[in-house]
């Protein structure tokens, strides 16, 4: 009697669990009307777009066209051009160089000036000018017959971006240069001094003698702030590939990141190492997806930024068919797990199988990525909200989300 107890109670748990995930499932239809109710409560200035990327059936849509600020959307934009146009294996680099014609001598005594210049790394360190300095040791240096010499003269010098006016902005936590040591530390000196008054710190600590202090300066370089041909490098340091810089950016959303990147884009591929020459390129490279936001920053943090879900959705499949498709994705958040999503759709289809880029401002909030249905379905998406709530919208979005990952039929 207990053994056929214990049979049919493992029978009912067995079909329990084969009837559990089609309960949840959600058909095109029933999606539909689930989006349709839930975007609803988010209001007349909210737009929302969904996708089925292998057929391209649109599988919701209210208000697609609606331009709105897309917050820290718009990092897709910046970090999509940045990828394409830099390739996911390409490098910033900073390097340490002599003036053209100017080498170390046999005693290790350099005749003149030692240039710290800037590439546009947002990473640079402490851990990274140990390393130049160690290598200028390597090359040979004893003592310097001058001094170091800080160049950002990749980059222009408007340290913020346009919503604080160019100038220093703590929402990007640091000033903008192209010799951004510590996230573009400045103090009073500015921030091309101040990397150039560490690199001689530490030179000094490893025997390195030099006569005069460190400045800020500039030595003959090319565009792009490499190093012309007939100036001597000495040490070069090489930031982490473009693919783990994108994602640096997009998984904590991080502000200076993105600007950084735009400038590297314009100083690399535009007129110069300004914000408006990297818009520039991106704009470009947006336009040639037929997506064309109205961008005055690379992070979203103006909310004179402007585009539609149509738009971000667009970019989403475009980008989700190139070659370096699987490192783009990589570089959102996955819901459930990391990143701005880490604590959110925890517990629901979404986690794990949606990786989706936020975006928050006070009365904005924004949500578009890509699913990977129960059903084995390839989803895109994009939810852009203003004039709201944003704890509510964010709940708003992760229901959505959540009901797209169960799309099965």
């Amino acid at each position: 009697m207990r053994r056929r107890s214990a049979v049919l109670a493992l029978a009912s748990l067995l079909v329990l669990a084969a009837w559990a995930p089609s309960a949840g499932a959600m058909t095109t239809g029933t999606l539909h009307a689930l989006l349709n109710k839930l975007h609803n409560r988010l209001g007349s200035a909210a737009g929302g777009y969904v996708v089925d990327e292998a057929s391209g059936t649109v599988l919701f849509s209210h208000r697609p066209t609606l331009a709105l600020a897309p917050a820290s959307n718009e990092k897709l934009f910046t970090t999509a051009a940045a990828l394409l146009r830099f390739g996911p294996t390409d490098t910033l680099q900073t390097t340490v160089a002599t003036a053209p014609g100017v080498e170390v001598g046999a005693s290790g005594v350099l005749d003149g000036d030692l240039y710290l210049v800037g590439g546009g790394d947002p990473t640079l360190g402490d851990a990274g000018m140990k390393v130049l300095a160690d290598d200028v040791v390597r090359a040979g240096v004893r003592r310097i017959d001058g001094g170091v010499i800080g160049d950002e003269s990749a980059f222009d010098t408007l340290r913020g971006e346009p919503d604080s006016g160019y100038k220093p902005d703590g929402d990007l936590g640091g000033w903008l240069t192209a010799l951004s040591w510590r996230h573009g530390r400045a103090g009073a000196t500015g921030p091309a001094r101040a990397a150039a008054g560490e690199l001689a710190r530490l030179l000094k600590a490893r025997g390195v003698r030099y006569s005069r202090k460190a400045r800020a300066g500039r030595l003959s370089t090319v565009a792009g702030g490499g190093v012309a041909a007939d100036a001597e490098p000495l040490a070069t340091l090489r930031s982490p590939p473009i693919a783990s810089l994108i994602a640096l950016t997009n998984v904590p959303s991080e502000n200076f990141y993105a600007e950084m990147l735009i400038k590297a884009l314009g100083a690399r591929f535009g007129a110069n190492g300004s914000t408006a020459a990297g818009l520039d390129v991106v704009r470009t490279q947006l336009a040639s997806f037929g997506v064309h936001p109205k961008m005055v920053d690379g992070s979203g943090l103006s909310r004179v930024d402007r585009t539609t879900a149509q738009q971000v959705v667009r970019l989403l499949q475009r980008m989700d068919a190139q070659e370096t498709a699987r490192t783009w994705v990589a570089s959102l958040p996955l819901a459930g797990r990391t990143g701005t999503l880490r604590a959110r759709m925890r517990g629901t289809a979404a986690a794990g199988r949606c990786s989706a880029k936020t975006g928050t401002l006070i009365g904005v909030s924004a949500l578009s990525g890509y699913c990977t249905t129960t059903g084995g379905r390839r989803v895109a998406f994009s939810f852009i909200e203003n004039q709201v709530c944003n704890y509510c919208a964010k709940s708003v979005e992760d229901k959505m989300v959540a009901a797209i990952a169960r799309l099965d039929g």
